[in-house]
């Protein structure tokens, strides 16, 4: 049986993508360049914000332009991330079966660490072991590194462990850090998407991540 349970954040635990197409339509707005839709931001994330503004600006805007977006981006996004992001209906309850059954949990993510802390201590207070986010000299996931922090830091096997996410930079991450994964259809990127990715596991409703993890192996 499996100790630790490691989280993805963004289309995993929160539904994030409202708040970030209103901030990076915010940015774009203030510059003159045309908006996106939320259809079109939510094939933008999951590489960091960084990543998500240079996909969204128009491809011949200038890198230091970019990065003037990027930062108008950031501090909108920091006093409206919590409009309209809420928990995905059932992960509350599924989070509180693995702690109840002894597991412990983490959060790993491609988002500012300080947003991170912030919107995992406000919609799950007391909830997660540990928790990580983008820091300067860690590479951001697919990379390992922050998962490989957080079994470190709890002193746990990453045969002990499981990582759970809803997009293809997920399962390389999973793959990268050698652990088992499980990932959910109600993120960013579906179901389809993610068996095309080669997703091994994929579960449809949260209450299924308890039952897969208790119940039968990950493969």
């Amino acid at each position: 049986m499996k100790k630790l349970v490691i989280f993805d954040l963004d289309g995993t635990l929160l539904n994030t993508l409202n708040d970030l197409a209103d901030s990076v339509n915010y940015a774009l707005t203030y510059y003159g360049m045309p908006v996106r839709t939320v259809e079109e931001v939510r094939s933008f994330v999951g590489n960091g914000i960084g990543m998500l503004i240079k996909r969204a600006v128009p491809y011949y805007t200038d890198e230091a332009v970019i990065q003037e977006v990027l930062e108008t981006f950031k501090v909108y996004y920091s006093s409206h991330c919590m409009d309209k992001t809420a928990p995905y209906v059932g992960i509350p309850e599924a989070l509180k079966i693995l702690k109840d059954n002894g597991l412990r949990l983490a959060v790993v993510s491609n988002k500012i660490d300080h947003e991170v802390v912030r919107l995992v201590n406000h919609f799950f207070p007391d909830t997660f072991d540990e928790v990580v986010g983008e820091r300067e000299n860690v590479r951001r996931k697919p990379e390992p590194d922050s998962v490989n922090q957080v079994l470190s830091s709890l002193s746990i096997g990453r045969d002990e462990a499981v990582y759970v996410g809803d997009s293809d930079v997920d399962i390389a991450t999973a793959a990268n850090a050698s652990m088992d994964s499980i990932l959910v259809s109600w993120g960013f990127k579906g179901r389809t998407a993610l068996e095309s990715y080669g997703a091994k596991v994929i579960v449809d409703v949260p209450r299924e991540i308890p039952y897969v993890l208790l119940e039968q192996n990950v493969q």
